[in-house]
């Protein structure tokens, strides 16, 4: 069963059941699927390598496996354009190991009820217990960590820090996918292109 951060809309999921094995079958992992309408119908795929790291190549490759797949078995009746992506640094967290991978790293939760009160979440990642998600908050000049069923959310994605940029070009570095002489610039200058 796919979760409604994966897939929000009934053809999604329709989509996600078709395309999740394709996809899991090449090595990748399915993030987030959109089927979205306006004057163009368009197909967004978005999906990472198990251990991050997704690159133009692997794209280009899923987005091959996609097509015949689809040209097959699809739903989808209008002529479509199919983008496929990497999730990017500023990520959507769609599967509850993302929460344990970015443990730490600064996140937007949205829950579909009231939960205290609220259905806004920003704060740093702790990981999961069992269902739920952990995150610390800010409430009433004093942190704490509360826990929402993942079930529970509606949205949910990392957001845009300078600890997160440094992170994401040093595991790019690390795995030789990225120019040394670029992240040695980008260090020197800061994630925000400053010098410092």
């Amino acid at each position: 069963m796919t979760n409604d951060l994966i897939a929000k809309a009934a053809i999604d999921r329709r989509l996600a059941e078709i395309l999740i094995p394709v996809i899991e079958d090449l090595g990748y992992e399915l993030v987030r699927i959109r089927l979205m309408s306006g004057k163009t119908t368009t197909l967004q795929i978005m999906a990472d390598k198990p251990d991050g790291g997704i690159e133009v190549d692997d794209c280009a490759v899923i987005s091959s496996a996609v097509s015949a797949t689809l040209d097959v078995e699809g739903p989808i009746l209008d002529t479509y354009t199919l983008e496929v992506s990497s999730p990017g640094i500023d990520r959507p967290l769609t599967r509850l190991k993302d929460f344990d991978m970015f443990e730490g790293y600064e996140a937007k939760l949205e829950t579909d009820e009231l939960v205290g009160g609220r259905r806004r979440f920003k704060g740093e990642l702790a990981g999961t217990e069992e269902d739920e998600v952990l995150i610390n908050i800010e409430d009433q000049g004093q942190t704490v960590t509360i826990g929402l069923k993942f079930d529970w959310l509606s949205d949910a994605k990392l957001i845009l820090t300078d600890d997160l940029i440094t992170e994401m070009l040093r595991q790019r570095k690390a795995a030789g996918t990225l120019n040394e002489d670029a992240f040695d610039e980008i260090e020197a200058e800061g994630p925000e292109g400053e010098n410092k």
